[in-house]
């Protein structure tokens, strides 16, 4: 996620570019047409584009409204995973009196963190972040989880031999989880931690579950696809008829002045309709650009850097000095 004051107008402008070049040539072939070719009819009332731009507004509007509630609520999802993964490190201390099993409690739960931030970074067919505009900013930030394996990240936390078995299954982060449930069973049996005790830690696991499968509702159900289509239909037919529709108005103005402007008005159209289109694709680009927060891109929820604060967190909770570092760029994912 961006993390700086804000982005900067010709990053934004570089972002949107290629939607600048096909507005621009699709501003100027109904300027050439009337002014050059001497179709004078090819026009439209301004009030049939005021029309079809007033309906792009509203889906346009409804589409950036609900593709942000989709981030926040993805923000709310790992900011409950963060509170619960330090109540789960004060109760591993509290409640296990052994420093080896308390260790292994938290070195689970971070293994757990670790697939469950790669599982999220999975591709989508519907996901955007391979798209030319992102592809090319990524290459402002790195993402962790695509420059080192699992197996990699995982050997931090596990044993190899657990690592072998946990690649065979498919969802590796609720495995973590029952592994973590078998393992405080065994703290149980053992008579390490009393029967209150351990129902207290089953109910955090089970809190962890609720908010994987919440994370995981976010990642694998997109923006209906019905809306987004009409969304983008809506957009490209004003984007079409806006030039049509500022060409009469253009002539009709240069009518009225004198100089070397008269008759030469409707040229004016042509940077009009290519900065009121711009307005339009831009809000269409900046809401699929939120609608994937865990897909990669420069507006992701930062769930590696939240998962990073979580071990400094947890280790420091255990007296140890080997604190993972965060990063100092703009950007962080």
């Amino acid at each position: 996620m961006h993390l700086g004051k804000s982005y900067r107008l010709s990053e934004f402008i570089v972002w949107t570019r290629r939607n600048i070049y096909g507005l621009l040539a699709l501003s100027l072939v109904p300027v050439l047409l009337y002014q050059v070719a001497g179709m004078k009819w090819l026009t439209l009332p301004l009030s049939v584009v005021s029309l079809l731009g007033t309906a792009a507004t509203f889906v346009v509007g409804f589409k950036n409204v609900q593709t942000y509630a989709r981030t926040v609520e993805a923000q709310k999802i790992w900011m409950s995973i963060v509170s619960a993964s330090r109540y789960w490190g004060v109760i591993s201390h509290t409640y296990v009196g052994n420093a080896e099993q308390t260790a292994g409690l938290l070195k689970r739960h971070l293994a757990w963190l670790t697939a469950l931030r790669y599982q999220l970074r999975e591709a989508r067919a519907w996901e955007t972040v391979a798209s030319r505009p992102n592809t090319e900013y990524r290459k402002r930030y790195v993402i962790p989880e695509r420059s080192e394996s699992l197996e990699s990240a995982l050997s931090r936390y596990l044993p190899q031999e657990e690592i072998a078995a946990l690649m065979q299954a498919d969802g590796k982060a609720a495995q973590l989880l029952a592994m973590q449930g078998r393992a405080v069973r065994s703290l149980l049996d053992q008579g390490a931690i009393t029967a209150s005790e351990y129902a207290e830690l089953n109910s955090r696991i089970r809190e962890f579950l609720d908010l994987q499968g919440q994370a995981e509702r976010i990642k694998n159900f997109p923006y209906p696809r019905q809306y987004a289509i009409i969304n983008t239909l809506f957009v490209r037919a004003f984007c079409v008829v806006l030039p049509v529709g500022l060409t009469g108005q253009f002539a009709q103005l240069g009518q009225d002045v004198g100089g070397f402007m008269q008759g030469q008005m409707v040229w004016l159209a042509v940077p009009f309709s290519v900065i009121i289109s711009w307005i339009y694709t831009s809000l269409e680009q900046v809401g699929e650009s939120t609608e994937n927060p865990f897909e990669g891109s420069a507006n992701d929820v930062p769930i590696s850097r939240l998962s990073t604060m979580i071990e400094r967190d947890l280790k420091q909770m255990q007296g140890r000095s080997d604190l993972p570092g965060l990063s100092s760029k703009v950007i962080v994912l």
